[in-house]
């Protein structure tokens, strides 16, 4: 019996079994690739926005953070925006930048937590539903059936507790992988918005030195 024949005998619920790992599969790869392309050296790329600032080429610093790919950069150039603001209306310039890019680094990992949770349960009710059958098959026969007609229908049944689970772990090591790639820049951002507000400030308020003198 070849591994395509044991999964028919899996039964209906195979298929959203199946489809499961199909969306899990699209979900990580997308994930992981989004994740990858977000990463960056952050401390290089704050001290060279840091140089412009201080060179006056606020225009520079802007370009540099639209070109840059992570969420350093997003809240970067929110609060370079607003340089020469008040300290208030940066930082809630870069909070909320900051939220937005934390959605962005959270989305889809809602779905692949849900298939880890799911694809095991779907395994355990085809298992159930099968369990059901087979006893039903022994009822109709009048109980006149020997072990391997049991056994049968049992290991058919289990089937699609052994492939829910197969889904199911895979997508929990992934889910929490991701997530811990997510908190990694949300700590990135959270370390360093503190410090770009302080240039910006910093570097506005020596502007404004100079033109009184």
């Amino acid at each position: 019996m070849n591994l395509f024949s044991i999964v028919v005998k899996g039964g209906i619920l195979m298929i959203p079994i199946f489809l499961c790992s199909v969306i899990a599969i699209i979900v990580i790869v997308e994930r992981w690739l989004y994740l990858r392309n977000m990463s960056i050296n952050a401390r290089s790329f704050i001290l060279q926005v840091k140089s412009l600032i201080i060179k006056k080429r606020i225009t520079d610093a802007v370009v540099l953070s639209k070109k840059t790919a992570s969420p350093v950069a997003k809240i970067t150039k929110a609060g370079v925006e607003r340089y020469n603001r008040p300290r208030q209306e940066i930082k809630e310039a870069i909070e909320s930048a900051g939220k937005a890019e934390i959605y962005q680094l959270e989305s889809n990992l809602g779905v692949l937590g849900t298939v880890a949770a799911v694809a095991p349960l779907l395994g355990f009710l085809g298992t159930v539903t099968g369990m059901i059958r087979a006893f039903i098959q022994v009822q109709n026969l009048g109980g006149n059936v020997d072990a391997s007609v049991l056994a049968g229908g049992i290991w058919e049944a289990l089937v699609t507790t052994a492939a829910g689970l197969a889904v199911g772990i895979p997508c929990i090591i992934f889910y929490n992988y991701l997530q811990s790639k997510v908190e990694y820049f949300v700590y990135e951002m959270e370390e360093n918005s503190t410090s770009i507000i302080d240039m910006l400030i910093q570097s506005g308020e020596r502007e404004d030195e100079f033109s009184i003198e």
